[in-house]
């Protein structure tokens, strides 16, 4: 063992598989009979006439949930200005989930990366990767996750494209960051995030140089083709882009180049799902969902309904058909209905991951949802 190798450096190498391929923090296994591995998506959702100390203290026993039934990740979602999304800052989430945790992989699913500077980024998941070494992950999105006029507050900018269109400069910059690798004469090249790498140079020093893996997630085809040309892992929002899913994971399979990172292409797509003991509440939740996302859309976001207001609430024409469209793509009913529901998608995406959200007024139906999908899959007894 080399002297600056530490125990962390020889733990991740004993790891790694004869193919290169075991250790790369990237890669899950299925369990009991669900055909792919599953994983999850949390919003931090709010309900009505409850708070978002509610929604997080949910969120804590979901995650504990998940661990224990041998779900692979748990992400949690960059949301701004939305009152049932309590999901603003996901570093100080996945820190207070890391510390409530000590198996699942923690993430995030995503933070929108023009909202921030990359030195920010690298520096918060630097910090969540020496608070729980070797269960990070960095999602990264380029959309706002939020309107326009709160996007310009957080970036301080009016002219907004300009973050877009500059991702792939950004996620290079945040890569060197995280990696301490600035060449000599860059202007950044005595900058170092910290914690990072560059407390494992320093004399002394025994920091591990690992560092957390990047994801890139979308829901059209730029992201997906980046992806590929980089070799990295893809994360598609197939739960609010179902209509792209499938010419999205073949364009980043087709683009896809090895790199250090991958040898071969992974994808994991977000899968809206509902699960109750009977179907017709598992309807109910669903159609608060749907008034969750009409009020999203038409600029009057609020606390996420119950079914009583969903079922009061006198949908217009347009109303009703575009929440029969949204609700298509929810994965709900009971536990047998859902576990044929995501069977199916599984068989026409091929993804090599499944990372289902559920969303409902009462944060114990949504533990009862992940609960019931362990069950129909036989997943391990918690």
């Amino acid at each position: 063992m080399a002297a600056d190798e530490t125990a962390a450096d020889k733990t991740a190498t004993d790891a790694t598989a004869t193919d290169g391929t075991a250790s790369d923090g990237i890669r899950a296994t299925a369990h009991g009979t669900a055909p792919t591995a599953l994983s999850v998506l949390d919003l931090v959702t709010v309900g009505s006439g409850r708070t978002a100390t509610d929604a997080l203290r949910t969120s804590v026993d979901l995650a504990r949930l998940t661990e224990s039934r041998g779900f692979h990740r748990y992400w949690v979602a960059e949301h701004h200005s939305m009152p049932g999304v309590a999901s603003s800052s996901p570093a100080v989430i996945l820190a207070h989930l890391a510390a409530h945790t000590d198996r699942i992989r923690l993430g995030s699913g995503g933070v929108m990366l023009p909202n921030h500077a990359p030195l920010v980024i690298a520096e918060q998941f630097g910090t969540l990767e020496a608070l729980a070494p070797g269960r990070i992950d960095l999602g990264l999105g380029r959309a706002p996750g939020t309107d326009g006029a709160t996007a310009a507050a957080l970036r301080r900018t009016a002219t907004l494209h300009e973050g877009a269109d500059d991702f792939p400069e950004q996620l290079a910059e945040l890569t060197r960051f995280l990696d301490d690798d600035f060449p000599d004469g860059h202007r950044y090249r005595r900058i170092h995030a910290v914690p990072g790498p560059v407390q494992a140079t320093s004399p002394g020093g025994v920091q591990s140089r690992h560092r957390p893996p990047i994801w890139l997630l979308g829901s059209s085809g730029f992201s997906a083709r980046l992806a590929g040309l980089l070799g990295l892992p893809f994360a598609f929002a197939h739960h609010f882009s179902a209509q792209n899913t499938v010419p999205a994971l073949d364009l980043y399979r087709e683009s896809f180049r090895p790199s250090e990172v991958l040898s071969e292409p992974y994808a994991l797509i977000g899968v809206s799902v509902l699960a109750a003991d009977d179907e017709r509440e598992a309807r109910r939740q669903v159609l608060a969902t749907g008034l969750n996302m009409v009020r999203l859309r038409t600029g009057r976001p609020g606390l996420f309904p119950s079914p009583e207001e969903a079922e009061a609430h006198a949908f217009s024409e347009l109303e009703r058909e575009f929440v029969d469209s949204w609700t298509a793509n929810i994965v709900h009913g009971t536990a047998d209905e859902v576990r044929t529901g995501l069977d199916d998608l599984y068989k026409r995406t091929g993804a090599d991951e499944l990372m289902l959200t559920s969303h409902a007024h009462r944060g114990e139906l949504r533990l009862r949802s992940y609960e019931l999908v362990a069950d129909a899959y036989g997943l391990p007894a918690a």
